[in-house]
């Protein structure tokens, strides 16, 4: 899913002075346009990184359905370098994961009126998204470990 990297330019000639009622009303109006589409980009960014996360996770569903049919099978090649290659996979994804949860231009310039609006929702469902890929990761770790063991067990028999 791309992301326009356009932005919308507003002239508004002014009445009366730069200090008028209707000037400064102008001027806050374009600040909140201007933090709300930063706040855009930085959330397709998050649903890009959702996104693409979602399909490594899918890949990693039918390589580990392959690698357990193969396992099963008495297959055991190649198995050291994928559990590397795994745990290098998880650690990008947490790394932007988490460089996104900190970025400061989303949490910290926030109006006080934007917490109750769907926003507050948005991205209150990404922190979501984040605890269930940390959950996930959690899961990923534990079946490796066991897998380890049950290798260990096969090759003590």
């Amino acid at each position: 899913m791309a992301c326009d990297d356009s932005y919308t330019v507003l002239i508004i000639p002014l009445q009366n002075s730069l200090y008028s009622p209707d000037a400064l009303q102008c001027f806050h109006w374009l600040k909140r346009r201007r933090d709300l589409e930063r706040q855009k980009d930085v959330l397709w960014a998050g649903l890009q990184v959702v996104e693409q996360t979602q399909l490594w996770y899918q890949n990693r569903l039918q390589l580990n359905l392959r690698r357990q049919i193969s396992f099963n099978t008495g297959d055991l090649e190649g198995e050291g370098s994928c559990s590397c290659a795994l745990r290098s996979c998880m650690q990008r994804v947490n790394g932007s994961l988490g460089s996104l949860m900190s970025d400061s231009c989303i949490w910290n310039n926030l109006a006080p009126e934007e917490t109750g609006g769907s926003d507050w929702d948005l991205r209150w469902s990404n922190a979501t998204l984040v605890k269930e890929v940390n959950r996930r990761n959690q899961q990923i770790s534990m079946l490796e470990l066991e897998k380890a063991r049950l290798q260990q067990l096969v090759s003590y028999i």
